[in-house]
């Protein structure tokens, strides 16, 4: 299985989000996977990428940061960029949109959905696919009902076949293109869905299954194929979180598990971490390894990294041992009011100061995060 990287500049998750005004889009992957057997060689492909709007979540230390459409007006334009230059590569595409109904999610759903509505490109079909309230935390099973919906467009759009005399038998004459908010994680059980269903009717037609049988009746084949496409996971989100994918034990197990639960909240709370205090470094090496920003005799360097204003005075460190410092000295203070009255205007004094401290992080909390300061992209 191989996968290329195409549209916006390389980036860390939520410094590449959405789109950007021609079209390209963060975290855009297109999958292939190959199998030769018999003489035969044949592959199928399947794409990712981000929701065609420009959007982007601005991480401000809260654990859900609020999705912000950029430039409304242009979301029909900028959708129809986007799945023009599709069709180009890929002729017919069906669009698979994972995220929820609600919050966030939904406002950005509804926007990609309203535009897809009106694309005036014949070649285009969109579906739309709430994968945590139909399948949950544990009803896998439930993504059956996505696959019937979308039974019929991968079988008439095949996949690429070469017979065992090395002529072309079929081509694939379309894409599937899957999104949920990150593409990682409701992206990857999804598409390892499709791709195995694809390889059983590939295996068939070349002779090596009969009628019926299905990989799951192989249990050396379906360990290999869940953990290619787990291990397919976790590196595209390494990539592009810094973690591995969640909702790994889906992908390698078939089904949920303690183990995945847990892994999954640890996942989760190294993500809050990277993204909040890690990957605004990161996203100025990638701009600079990359060519997006160019060091100069004439640019100074200095100026663009230079803090000023609040964020001058912004350190989350100092800001969490104040905090500390004063809930600590609070509390002991609190219990030393039954010997002297006094020690309650001390705690008071104490929490007051953590109290303050707090309030200033939270209203503030987008300059006490790591940020990119090299080079921000133009939309």
């Amino acid at each position: 299985m191989g996968s290329r990287f195409f549209g916006l500049p390389e980036g860390t998750r939520m410094w590449r989000r959405g789109a950007d005004s021609d079209g390209f889009v963060a975290n855009f992957v297109e999958t292939e996977q190959i199998v030769q057997m018999n003489g035969h060689t044949a592959s199928f492909v399947q794409v990712r990428g981000s929701i065609p709007v420009i959007w982007d979540q601005i991480v401000d230390l809260t654990y859900r940061p609020k999705f912000e459409i950029l430039t409304l007006e242009e979301v029909p334009q900028v959708v129809e960029r986007h799945f023009l230059d599709l069709t180009k590569r890929y002729g017919n595409v069906h669009a698979v949109d994972l995220v929820n109904k609600h919050g966030g999610e939904g406002r950005l759903c509804e926007k990609y959905g309203s535009a897809m509505q009106h694309i005036g490109i014949d070649d285009v079909r969109y579906l739309h696919f709430d994968f945590h309230k139909i399948c949950g935390d544990t009803e896998i099973e439930w993504l059956s009902i996505l696959y019937h919906r979308v039974e019929a467009f991968l079988f008439l759009n095949r996949y690429f076949l070469v017979n065992d005399k090395g002529e072309k038998v079929q081509g694939q004459v379309g894409v599937v293109r899957t999104n949920c908010i990150d593409c990682l994680d409701r992206t990857n059980v999804t598409q390892s869905m499709f791709a195995r269903k694809m390889l059983e009717s590939q295996l068939r037609r070349i002779g090596v299954f009969s009628v019926g049988e299905s990989i799951s009746g192989h249990p050396n084949l379906d360990r290999s194929f869940k953990i290619l496409w787990a291990n397919h996971g976790d590196d595209i989100s390494i990539q592009y979180a810094g973690t591995p994918a969640m909702k790994g034990d889906f992908v390698r197990c078939g089904q949920r598990t303690m183990q995945g639960i847990v892994q999954d909240s640890w996942t989760s709370l190294m993500r809050y971490y990277l993204n909040n205090f890690r990957d605004g470094t990161k996203q100025d090496a990638i701009d600079l390894l990359h060519g997006y920003f160019i060091v100069s005799v004439s640019k100074n360097v200095a100026s663009a990294i230079k803090k000023g204003g609040i964020e001058a005075l912004a350190s989350f460190p100092v800001a969490f041992s104040l905090i500390m410092t004063g809930f600590f000295f609070g509390t002991i203070s609190l219990r030393q009011v039954r010997y002297d009255p006094w020690n309650l205007v001390v705690a008071v004094m104490w929490m007051g100061m953590s109290f303050v401290v707090t309030s200033f992080v939270r209203a503030n909390g987008r300059v006490f995060c790591n940020r990119p300061r090299l080079h921000q992209p133009r939309y």
